[in-house]
């Protein structure tokens, strides 16, 4: 390991080109998801991707609340994305922080695009998102934990909506960054798209990446995301086999 001040910086990418978990650059971390999980809303979705453990729930079309919010052509799209004091290493202040409120704007945003909302004016669907663990990749396992929860719910959509990061470790794009490589590695590029037409409705960058490498996350991104697509759509025939959702493991 090499250091930087008093933070002990581990070997991101080994000679043969395997990461510190030992996934290749274009490996998705392992990825389970639960359609139904919660008998009280809606609709809802558990997601575990990686360390991630991420809950989404939601309710609506349902009353506007404040009123004042209210459009008379369409539903409006609130989401609250939150992490859970426990949720990291460090235990975070419980409550909505800066990082969390500019989430949730951004996740609103990318659903109102792809949610038919002119079918329910003058309501509110309503998005929750906990993440009850940690581990990089929060709000794209939230937008994936969101979506599926809004097909569990019935709101109709132009498709599901995967997302994933992207990202540059030790001078080379990887997919899908765990802790270590978002904490250390030289960029990040958090996307989600709509798979049937490519359109990406989401798509931020920290740190820095030339014009090729962009090309290059861009393109990992895509596959990611289609791959993530199928996972979804399983997770869903599976709730639909059923019936019921089943109970999410490793959950409270």
């Amino acid at each position: 390991m090499g250091s930087i001040g008093a933070k002990e910086v581990p070997v991101l990418l080994s000679p043969e080109g395997r990461r510190i978990d030992g996934r290749r650059l274009d490996e998705l971390r392992a990825l389970k998801i639960t359609a139904g999980a919660l008998h009280e809303a809606d609709g809802s979705a558990y997601v575990e991707w990686g360390a991630n453990k991420v809950m989404a729930a939601v309710y609506g079309p349902r009353e506007v609340h404040p009123r004042h919010l209210q459009q008379n052509n369409k539903a409006i799209v609130q989401c609250r994305y939150n992490m859970a004091a426990f949720s990291v290493d460090e235990r975070k202040r419980p409550g909505l922080d800066r990082r969390s409120q500019e989430i949730s704007k951004v996740i609103s945003e990318a659903f109102e695009s792809v949610i038919f909302a002119e079918e329910y004016p003058r309501t509110s669907i309503d998005v929750y998102i906990e993440v009850l663990q940690a581990n990089a990749g929060t709000r794209c396992a939230g937008i994936v934990a969101a979506s599926v929860a809004l097909a569990d719910a019935g709101i109709p959509m132009v498709d599901l909506l995967p997302a994933v990061a992207v990202g540059k470790v030790a001078g080379e794009i990887a997919l899908d960054l765990k802790k270590e490589e978002d904490n250390f590695g030289e960029a990040d590029l958090p996307m989600a798209l709509v798979p049937q037409s490519g359109r990406l409705v989401l798509l931020q960058m920290e740190g820095h990446m030339t014009a090729p490498e962009l090309a290059r996350a861009l393109e990992l991104g895509v596959r990611g995301c289609r791959s993530i697509y199928e996972t979804m759509k399983q997770a869903l025939r599976e709730r639909y086999a059923t019936g019921t959702g089943a109970e999410p493991q490793g959950a409270a």
